[in-house]
Order: C-alpha cells, then structure tokens, then sequence
C-alpha cells in the first residue's frame, strides 16, 4: 500500500478505510497510520477517510477513528464521509454525513460553497427519517450509552463468527 500511495500522482486523492477495510478487514496500527501519514504529506495526497464501520472493529468509535484522528492532528486537509447505514441499521434512508476539513475559513468558505451546488444537483432535500433517528440516538444520553452497548455486541459477535 505504501509503494502505491508512492508512486500514486501528487495531488491525487486517496480512499482511506478509516477502520474494517472493505474487502479485506484489514486495519493499520497507529504506526502504519503514520506511515500512511507519512507518505501522503510527502506525495502531497489529499485524504478520504470512507467511515462506514467505525466501532465495528473494537466496539469502541474512538479506537477505530485513531488514524483519522491522527491525520487531523498533523494537520492535513481532508475529506470524511460517514455513514450510519451499518453503525445504526440505517439502510436506504441515506442517513450520513460529509466531513471537510479546511486549512482555512477562506478555504472552507469556497468549499462549502461548492458542495451546496453539489447538493442541489443532486437532491436539493434529503428524506428526514435516517437523519432523524441518528439525531435522536446521538444527542440522548441514555439511547447513545444503549446505542454503544449494542454496537459492542455486535462487534463481539461479528468477531466470534470470523
């Protein structure tokens, strides 16, 4: 992987897992992030963390974020889309979100305002329904201590079955 992120053309952007890579489960320790890190700052590789498995791995969403985390710590500009299809059983309400991470206001200015235009191509309104139960499950208390209990056993089941 580190050969290709070497000879991939600077400027270029990258997909990155940020944990449970599609297809082969696969997952870098904080050192292989570093690396990774390493490597993109040095080709000047622009990152895109997909996360769509985050507390998956370990049933924890801080230990499974640590390379992104990592990534946004040393600085890089960089693009995040998070879904909760898998994570809250969400499937087909399009529930989500997209993270873009700025060096600037000027910057993030300009790319926000290109993702509106984006938006409105594309759906202009999203179905309220995902986004509504995620909200509810994230800013309750007791439902996101329960919505982390439950993906803790999820994850110990996935783990068993492999």
């Amino acid at each position: 992987m580190l050969e290709d992120l070497r000879q991939a053309t600077p400027g270029s952007i990258v997909l990155l897992h940020t944990c449970a890579h599609n297809p082969t489960g696969v997952d870098p320790s904080l050192d292989q992030w570093k690396q990774i890190a390493e490597v993109c700052r040095s080709n000047q590789l622009f990152p895109f963390f997909d996360t769509a498995y985050q507390g998956f791995v370990s049933g924890n969403l801080d230990k499974d974020g640590m390379g992104l985390r990592y990534f946004i710590e040393q600085g890089f500009d960089l693009a995040v889309s998070q879904s909760f299809a898998k994570t809250m059983g969400l499937y087909g309400e399009r529930t989500g979100a997209l993270h873009i991470v700025c060096a600037n206001e000027a910057i993030a200015k300009k790319v926000l305002s290109q993702v509106k235009i984006v938006i409105r191509c594309n759906y202009s309104s999203p179905p309220k329904h995902g986004a509504r139960i995620a909200a509810m499950i994230l800013n309750d208390k007791a439902m996101r201590q329960q919505w982390l209990e439950e993906l803790v056993n999820v994850t110990d089941r996935i783990t068993a079955m492999r």
